[in-house]
């Protein structure tokens, strides 16, 4: 005979003393959904017993667990419909635990020796559908990332800010690259101006795209040329931005934060798409993405992804045309083993968008008018950036026993790349007696650059992971070790072209190729050794410690002097942070990290490289999961400084005496107050970021570039029960400082709004994303004395999609 049922609190207290209770969440009367009956069910991860709890409450359950079971053992999230046998099947996988369903009386009790003893990693169970660190999510929020672990990590265990945006939310922005997708994200500066080379963004104020992606993890890393590594966004699963230095496993790295794209993988369910899309600027794509398995006992996955596109662009002249195929295979002979071998071919045809316009003719009045957005200064015969990039590599996964698990990864990419333009270089003064005369105001100056580079770069990255654990006590031990190799050559030329009537162009003019003033070939290399203990203590209390040591080796020959550079340097860098996991789904959070990055500007008193530089970040910061929900709430604030940065003072004498300072507040929500209502709220606040030392003591105080006091972006979508979606966003950024003090004023603040309208039905999708639904004409680009850039104009895509 079974005790009498007891509210909530009442197994609470039982737990807490001991005894054996049975816990109902209503009264009898209300218990009248079968067991066997699917209901609607929301569960954030947390601890198992906890969970059992609000199960029992959501589905009319009345249990019976004895508190020693459930002790020190975690359960995934689970949301959608569940018969409460599937339910429970779901949480209890992995724990050694096993229930026993008698009407809707639920009582668990230990599994049978050797059943159900394998320790599984960390997922999030949406219906029948298992979220992992690298897989497909439903809907816009994620509730693990590896990126800033290098485990599958739940993110409100992270004690540091990231933000992962999913291939759905991609989708609903119509995010053609990396930048459109990170558009709606904090701390993130994604330059508006439309660039066919690169993704142009910043994050917490620093440079992210020079020092290279991530793609799965492995840096893309770039020699500070022009062969810039570009990611095709219908081929990523997902992009992840883990904001603050991040060097404790990655090595040289910016102290902002870095940006990791992780590509599409094999899938065990069959998937297959065909899409089709026409724009404005005569766009045309066509695209496809199939995966499943390749066998019936699902051993061997393949996944193929592909995109042509053929573009024009707000620029007269400039194409944007680009290819992309992405084949993939995953061989999962045990399952203790997986190995997935993933590759990809991008190939760029553009001109050059980067039209380096004058500041006196279109962020400043003009007495002539200001240029168009269309404007070209280029040679449409002349001009051309040509890029090819491919990778091969693979992923590998096995599990030893339960407690541990090795990996290795590994890639080798090739890029080459072919760049010439003509730009302009300021307007000419032809009557300097008159110096508002019109004529003043017309022809630029105009010079030639080009700079064929190509480059290679292998990496690999061993891991060891360990997991150990008490009653109280849980270690996730990892033991890593990376090496990446780069070749790069570039030879770089500059010199002078004929002038040319902005208002009234001419083209065809003669261009002669100067000689080179740069003839390199470089080597870079890095070798990493790190050590990470994740250590979570009864199921609250999360500390997270790494620390790493570099070495990191240039070696560079000029074919023109026949000079070398030498460098080796070695630097520890460390990370501490601590997470409290509340009940009511709090999880606030208090950390340290640190970066550095090698420099070779040569130090004129030893005629050495100067000392690397680095970057120390303190941040405190607070996540919000409310229980039942998949809504995620984030704040944080950060102070961020870099240090070692070389300035130049009389004489243009280098020194290593400056440094950086950003303090910065950033809020993130993505929530859904309706079930079909999906919304994203982004805002930053940078009151400081300056230069707080230089030797160049007008350099100190001065703002950095593009790093505006306010931004705020806010979107919301609504599917109705039709199939039909619709979709509104507006983004705000502040006013910013120019390029440098020669900057001849403020690049204004400006306001955006994109729309989405889309209708599915059964198999189809009609999707139209507007980007600058009104058209604004607003300065997208840092300003210098000489030269500004647009943002890009009104952007209007229809895309047919066909699934099955």
């Amino acid at each position: 005979m079974l005790p009498p049922s007891l509210p909530p609190l009442s197994l609470v207290i039982a737990l807490a003393l001991g005894t054996t209770a049975l816990a109902a969440t209503e009264p009898a009367a209300a218990q009248t959904a079968p067991a066997e009956t699917p209901v609607e069910i929301s569960l954030p991860a947390q601890a198992l017993g906890s969970a059992l709890n609000e199960l029992a409450r959501q589905a009319h359950l009345q249990l019976l667990v004895h508190p020693d079971l459930v002790a020190a053992k975690t359960a995934p999230a689970l949301s959608g419909k569940f018969t409460a046998r599937q339910a429970l099947t779901q949480l209890l996988a992995g724990s050694g635990l096993e229930a026993h369903l008698d009407g809707n009386i639920a009582i668990i009790k230990a599994a049978p020796s050797g059943a159900g003893a394998t320790t599984l990693p960390a997922v999030a169970v949406t219906g029948d559908f298992q979220e992992t660190a690298s897989g497909h999510v439903e809907g816009y929020v994620a509730r693990l990332s590896a990126t800033g672990t290098k485990t599958d990590t739940p993110i409100v265990e992270t004690p540091q800010s990231i933000s992962v945006i999913t291939a759905d939310r991609m989708e609903a922005l119509g995010a053609t690259r990396v930048t459109d997708a990170l558009t709606y994200t904090p701390g993130v500066k994604a330059f508006d101006s439309f660039d066919t080379r690169y993704d142009w963004l910043s994050i917490r104020g620093f440079d992210a795209y020079s020092p290279g992606f991530y793609l799965d993890g492995m840096q893309l890393r770039n020699n500070a040329g022009y062969s810039v590594w570009r990611t095709e966004t219908y081929g990523a699963e997902r992009i992840e931005v883990l904001r603050g230095p991040a060097s404790v496993l990655y090595g040289q790295n910016s102290p902002g934060g870095m940006v990791n794209i992780v590509s599409k993988r094999p899938t065990e369910e069959p998937l297959h798409e065909l899409q089709a899309q026409i724009g404005n600027h005569s766009r045309r794509q066509i695209a496809g993405d199939f995966s499943g398995p390749v066998d019936e006992d699902g051993k061997v996955l393949y996944r193929l992804t592909a995109l042509g596109l053929d573009s024009n662009t707000q620029v007269d002249h400039v194409k944007d045309d680009r290819y992309y195929i992405a084949p993939a295979i995953t061989l999962k002979p045990s399952s203790d083993t997986t190995l997935t071998l993933l590759s990809h071919y991008f190939r760029i045809d553009a001109g050059n968008s980067y039209g380096f316009l004058p500041p006196d003719a279109t962020l400043l009045s003009n007495p002539n008018g200001r240029i168009p957005t269309s404007t070209f200064v280029g040679e449409p015969d002349f001009d051309r950036f040509n890029q090819t990039q491919w990778s091969v590599g693979y992923l590998f996964e096995h599990r030893l026993n339960d407690a541990l698990t090795v990996r290795q990864n590994a890639r080798f990419s090739k890029i080459e790349t072919d760049y010439r333009q003509v730009y302009q270089g300021g307007f000419i003064t032809t009557n300097p007696n008159n110096p508002k005369d019109p004529a003043n105001y017309r022809e630029v100056e105009r010079y030639v650059f080009g700079s064929p580079e190509n480059g290679r770069v292998f990496t690999i990255d061993n891991q060891v992971q360990a997991k150990l654990g008490s009653a109280d006590w849980q270690h996730t031990l990892l033991l890593g070790l990376d090496y990446q190799h780069g070749d790069y050559k570039q030879r770089s030329y500059f010199g002078a072209a004929p002038s040319l009537d902005i208002y009234a162009p001419v083209y065809g003019q003669a261009i002669t190729i100067p000689d080179a003033y740069i003839d390199a070939h470089t080597r870079l290399a890095q070798t990493g050794f790190y050590l990470q203990d994740q250590i979570k203590w009864r199921e609250n209390w999360v500390a997270t410690l790494g620390g790493r040591y570099d070495t990191a080796k240039v070696k560079s020959h000029s074919y023109l002097d026949g000079s070398n550079v030498n460098q080796t340097d070695n630097k520890f860098s460390g990370r501490a942070g601590l997470v409290y996991l509340a009940p009511n789904g709090l999880a606030p959070y208090v950390s340290y990290a640190d970066s550095f990055s090698p420099t070779t500007t040569i130090d004129p008193s030893t005629s050495r490289p100067f000392k690397p530089e680095t970057g120390a970040q303190y941040e405190i910061g607070l996540r919000y999961q409310p229980p039942g929900t998949r809504d995620m709430y984030s704040a944080a604030i950060f102070d961020l400084r870099r240090k070692n940065v070389i300035t130049f003072g009389q004489g243009f004498v280098p020194m290593q005496t400056g440094e950086v300072r950003v303090r910065g507040v950033e809020l993130e929500a993505n929530f859904r107050p309706l079930p079909n209502i999906n919304t994203i709220l982004a805002y930053t606040w940078t009151p400081e970021a300056k230069v707080t030392a230089s030797s160049d003591p007008d350099q100190i105080g001065k703002q950095l570039v593009a790093t505006p006091r306010n931004q705020i972006s806010f979107w919301t979508d609504y599917r109705f029960s039709n199939g039909l979606k619709a979709g509104a966003g507006v983004r705000f950024v502040g006013s910013t400082h120019g390029a440098n003090e020669t900057a001849p004023a403020k690049i204004p603040s400006y306001t955006l709004f994109d729309a989405m309208l889309s209708y599915g039905y059964q198999h189809w999708t009609l999707a139209l994303n507007v980007r600058n639904l009104t058209d604004r004409t607003y300065i997208g680009r840092n300003c210098d004395a000489y030269s500004c850039g647009y943002g890009e104009r009104r952007t209007v895509i229809m895309t047919a999609a066909y699934r099955w």
